[in-house]
């Protein structure tokens, strides 16, 4: 067999074969731009190919721009149309801060995803937040001319901080190119809870479809601040101010909801702290509902209630443009009687009579006080003093009648004897009306003191819980005087009490028992002998005696310390004053003698006496008659 022998002829071709196809590969290779080219003609043609076949729905374009860092340019398109910009966005933050308010805002949404108070803090002394953990979202809805129907909350703005003088300037645009935008651009002052904020477009007149409502969506789940859940959620309500100026609220009491007009703002108002949308353009329809989510004291739970506010945004010329405002803060009445919006209602002084005497009176009086005593609960003591003291003429008029009518009591009870029976009654009555005119006496002399009392007593049960000064100051064993002072704590729950025992209502119940009881006997004395058919008012006022107690000891239990103080306090200086007009002051042997005069007097009859005696005149000729005919 014949040995192969190596060829090296063989190999040198097969090498200079393999170089002269390596040198023609790279001499005729594509240069760059070639490349490129190539890549934008493939690239518009998948994009041609992907929107033709796209469904305009945009449920996923939340989970879109979540994982837009594994999609490209052509997706973001597809997904967004025109808005294609805000998928190459990261979802970042920008801080707001002044002394009094710390905002951060989200480029997702351009929205307020915290706000914090910093001079305040929770009942458990943790930071204060009104906006936290997403419980509160700000949302325009809107259309596009692509048939696209977009969310702001899913969408990445663009931010951009500057500086107004002293004032942070903060710009989030959601951005179809650098002319054609949508922005939300918030002003921060210093030393303010009120920031300025305006949602307007650039250049989207040709991208917004103008046929499709724009809706603007916001709603707030509010953070439990206070001890008690159930007295916050009596004080936490939505407010809002129609066109006319005209205050209105949804029910404190459970779920309601409102269709209402030109809404000029909305008040989501806890006990102490409120966020309110205020808007110069009014909304011309608002759809709001408030939800209570728990009035348990025994669920340990973070929220209270859930607010929300729908409202169409109205285009200008193809374009949004609406300047707002944002109040982040305390309801404090002396902040926001500054702003002139009328927000300064959301602070419930009370209506009508009771709001005039808390605002003229009682908020000038606190306010001087505080100014040099800084403990609240002597404030409270004093202020307490001084209203006792201005309606100690009305209490003195209320004993003086009282003293009067116990003169003449024996005088009515012979009237009763002499003329009994139901047949007797109106002649029976005439002539008690007459002793009492001659003696120059009324029986309304003494409700009428007391009826001028009400007002005072129902403006301080507004005044004291809405006073956001005493929130978390001490007096004695109260550690907050906005809230229940509890000395112990049961092992179990009582319905209406709750599982404490606080011990302020305690001491107002047993002042309000002895008062009451002074009271009873003071009002035997005014009382007329009891007729027949007549209910027996002296077991009334003693079942009251003992009813007003128990109520005050079972549903102030819950309620502020500081309210339960000031009628404990007021209870026991109208005693002392009873007691000094009692002993000191009037004399029943002259009244005796003042009234003995009165009767020698020529007493001139008025025009309501007259006509009052004519009446009953006319029943007893007309009771006299129909005897006859039986």
């Amino acid at each position: 067999m014949e040995e192969k022998k190596f060829d090296l002829n063989s190999l040198i071709g097969f090498v200079l074969l393999g170089a002269i196809m390596l040198w023609w590969m790279y001499t005729n290779q594509p240069t760059p731009e070639e490349l490129e080219a190539e890549k934008n003609k493939e690239t518009e043609q998948v994009q041609e190919e992907t929107i033709s076949s796209t469904n305009t729905t945009t449920n996923s374009i939340a989970d879109f721009v979540q994982a837009k860092d594994s999609l490209s340019l052509v997706n973001a398109q597809s997904q967004l149309g025109a808005f294609a910009y805000s998928a190459t966005l990261s979802d970042k933050e920008t801080i707001l801060e002044n002394d009094l308010l710390r905002l951060v805002i989200s480029n997702k949404g351009g929205q307020i995803k915290q706000a914090l108070l910093k001079n305040y803090v929770t009942y458990d002394s943790l930071p204060l937040y009104i906006i936290k953990e997403n419980n509160a979202s700000f949302n325009i809805n809107f259309g596009t001319s692509d048939n696209r129907t977009l969310d702001t909350k899913n969408l990445l703005f663009e931010p951009s901080l500057s500086s107004n003088g002293e004032n942070q300037v903060l710009s989030m645009r959601l951005k179809v190119s650098e002319n054609k935008f949508l922005e939300y651009r918030y002003e921060m002052k210093p030393d303010e809870y009120m920031v300025d904020f305006k949602v307007s477009s650039q250049g989207l007149n040709n991208t917004l479809n103008t046929s499709q409502q724009i809706n603007l969506d916001w709603s707030l789940e509010a953070f439990r601040k206070e001890k008690s859940i159930r007295y916050e959620n009596q004080q936490t309500e939505m407010y809002y101010e129609k066109g006319d100026e005209d205050i209105d609220y949804l029910s404190v009491g459970g779920d309601d909801d409102a269709e209402e007009q030109d809404v000029n703002w909305v008040a989501y108002k806890q006990h102490f702290f409120s966020t309110i949308l205020i808007s110069e353009q009014a909304f011309k329809n608002a759809s709001l509902t408030s939800k209570t989510l728990t009035i348990d004291e025994e669920i340990d739970t973070s929220f209270t209630k859930a607010f929300y506010l729908k409202a169409p945004l109205v285009l200008e010329n193809g374009e949004l443009n609406y300047t707002m405002n944002w109040y982040i803060g305390p309801n404090d009445y002396q902040i926001l009687k500054n702003y002139d919006r009328n927000i300064k209602e959301i602070v419930n002084l009370g209506w009508g009579i009771f709001g005039y005497i808390n605002r003229l009176v009682f908020v000038p009086v606190f306010n001087f006080l505080q100014s040099f005593i800084s403990n609240y609960g002597l404030i409270i003591i004093l202020l307490t003093i001084v209203v006792r003291i201005i309606m100690s003429p009305l209490v003195y008029k209320s004993y003086l009648s009282s003293a009067k009518m116990k003169v003449l009591k024996p005088e009515m009870e012979e009237i009763n004897k002499r003329l009994p029976g139901k047949e007797n009654a109106m002649k029976r009555q005439q002539e008690t009306m007459a002793v009492q005119s001659k003696a120059g006496v009324s029986p309304l002399a003494g409700c009428i003191p007391a009826v001028l009392q009400m007002p005072v007593f129902f403006a301080l049960f507004r005044f004291f819980p809405s006073n956001i000064d005493l929130r978390q100051k001490g007096f004695l064993w109260a550690d907050d005087l906005s809230a229940y002072d509890s000395i112990f704590e049961l092992p179990f729950h009582i319905p209406m009490y709750g599982s404490h025992i606080s011990l302020f209502p305690i001491l107002a119940s047993v002042a309000i028992f002895f008062y009451m009881r002074m009271s009873q006997s003071q009002q035997m004395n005014m009382q007329q002998p009891t007729q027949e058919g007549m209910p027996d008012m002296q077991k009334m006022m003693k079942m009251m005696m003992y009813f007003s107690p128990v109520m005050m000891l079972i549903f102030f239990n819950m309620y502020a310390s500081s309210l339960s103080l000031y009628y404990f306090v007021s209870n026991l200086l109208t005693i002392l004053i009873m007691l000094v007009i009692k002993h000191y002051i009037i004399d029943e042997d002259k009244i005796h003698a003042k009234i003995q005069e009165n009767k020698k007097k020529p007493k001139k009859e008025g025009k309501f006496r007259k006509r009052l005696n004519e009446a009953m005149k006319q029943a007893q000729e007309q009771q006299a008659q129909q005897k006859k005919k039986k």
